[in-house]
């Protein structure tokens, strides 16, 4: 799809936007949750994974089943990173505030743009390497050190959870580079059921399945996470794309750090330091100014 020979559909903006507010919520979510990070991660790998094929089906759509063993071994494995992208995620919610980890998280583009400059050799334009400068200038002051350091050891391992965080997506984006001709679904259903599957050894090794209190809350929980925030959120961001421009849907994608943001001082009350405002306004900044291009 060439995106400048499609004009925005009203439907399909209404549908991206959603999903990235949806997106967005997450980790007022899982603050609620009392489960390990790697349980949530494999209920939402797996019950996404379901419910996608279930919409997929519905929609009369055929997933293929002629895709070469390298490409689906190649999903397999980006999935089973994903799986512990997010363990590092909701980990980083649990250590310092939604809106730190929020933040380290979305310094991903910089890391995508900083690693193809040195291992794929590609050009660093002015443009980029004023806008990774940028970034990383903001990361420094979301951190606290310009404000004196870190509040405590947490909010540190919080920002470094964050940050490996970024690190393993910046893995998959530049992993999805080299898989070419693959429908979107196809490919999330693959990632997504190889994030549950890579994290069952995981779990049984790491799990306390006699300690495991499902209350009705938690059960609630983790079926809004699993289902809306995965199942509902990727259907929704997938089925937009057709009616979108490309660098549409890559600019409305910070809806959700900013959602995040907003739903974490309203809901849990966490309010960023002046310098982690000024911060926040470096890193999104200039990965939107860095889209534009």
């Amino acid at each position: 799809m060439n995106g400048t020979e499609v004009k925005n559909s009203p439907g399909s903006l209404a549908m991206l936007t959603a999903s990235m507010v949806i997106f967005g919520t997450i980790g007022v979510f899982r603050r609620y949750i009392p489960l390990s990070s790697g349980l949530i991660a494999f209920f939402r790998g797996i019950t996404g994974a379901l419910l996608l094929t279930l919409f997929v089906k519905a929609r009369g759509l055929k997933l293929r089943t002629g895709l070469k063993m390298k490409t689906v071994l190649w999903l397999a494995v980006s999935g089973g990173i994903i799986g512990f992208n997010w363990i590092l995620l909701f980990e980083a919610y649990n250590h310092t505030t939604v809106s730190v980890a929020t933040l380290c998280y979305y310094m991903q583009p910089t890391i995508v743009v900083l690693v193809s400059t040195f291992l794929f050799k590609e050009r660093m334009t002015p443009k980029k390497a004023v806008c990774s400068v940028l970034a990383l200038a903001g990361m420094f002051l979301v951190s606290g050190a310009a404000d004196g350091g870190f509040a405590s050891v947490s909010d540190m391992k919080g920002a470094a959870l964050g940050l490996g965080a970024a690190a393993l997506y910046a893995a998959v984006v530049l992993m999805n580079k080299s898989v070419r001709g693959v429908d979107p679904f196809e490919k999330t259903i693959i990632q997504l059921f190889s994030a549950g599957i890579v994290l069952i050894p995981y779990l049984a090794v790491t799990e306390d399945f006699g300690a495991l209190d499902f209350s009705g809350t938690t059960l609630l929980m983790l079926l809004l996470v699993a289902v809306v925030h995965t199942g509902i959120a990727y259907a929704m961001y997938f089925g937009s794309m057709d009616g979108l421009r490309t660098q549409t849907v890559a600019l409305f994608s910070y809806i959700d750090p900013v959602t995040a943001l907003a739903v974490s001082g309203i809901f849990l009350h966490e309010k960023l330091s002046p310098g982690g405002i000024a911060g926040a306004f470096l890193i999104l900044g200039s990965a939107i100014a860095d889209e534009l291009s």
